[in-house]
């Protein structure tokens, strides 16, 4: 799809089913787990929420939900909204704002950008494929500890 990632996320709503809640996850966490969002996501803890916002630690964010998404309250949410910046997250949750919704927050994670954050990432999920992966291209390069 063309465009930039602000469209593309808008554009991945709009083909939600209608009728049924979505949540877009960024492929960047993969220290994220099901069971991490089991109690945030269950009926109980939805009730009453219209949002679900993930922030991550370098001030984008890594998950956005939406209780009722449209293709227009999608395109209202993210157009504009600059991306891979410090302040995208903070511009998102102005959004949710504005458009009157009831977010509720998931836990703050941190999303691989740099060598640095892959190390972190791959320590907080040691068992996993990504870290597995990592500790491969550390055997190769040497980039244990890699400042990145």
């Amino acid at each position: 799809m063309p465009g930039g990632l602000d469209v593309r996320l808008a554009a991945a709503f709009a083909l939600a089913p209608a009728g049924a809640p979505a949540l877009l996850v960024g492929m960047d966490t993969p220290q994220l787990s099901a069971a991490a969002l089991a109690a945030h996501l269950s009926p109980a803890a939805r009730a009453g929420a219209d949002a679900w916002y993930g922030p991550a630690r370098d001030g984008g964010f890594w998950a956005l939900g939406l209780a009722r998404p449209s293709p227009g309250l999608a395109r209202r949410l993210l157009l504009g909204v600059p991306m891979s910046t410090p302040r995208t997250g903070e511009v998102l949750l102005e959004r949710l704002a504005q458009a009157g919704l009831t977010v509720r927050r998931l836990p703050v994670l941190t999303d691989v950008d740099t060598a640095r954050d892959a190390a972190e990432v791959a320590a907080l999920a040691p068992g996993g494929a990504f870290a597995a992966r990592w500790r491969a291209v550390e055997a190769v390069t040497g980039a244990a500890g890699a400042t990145g």
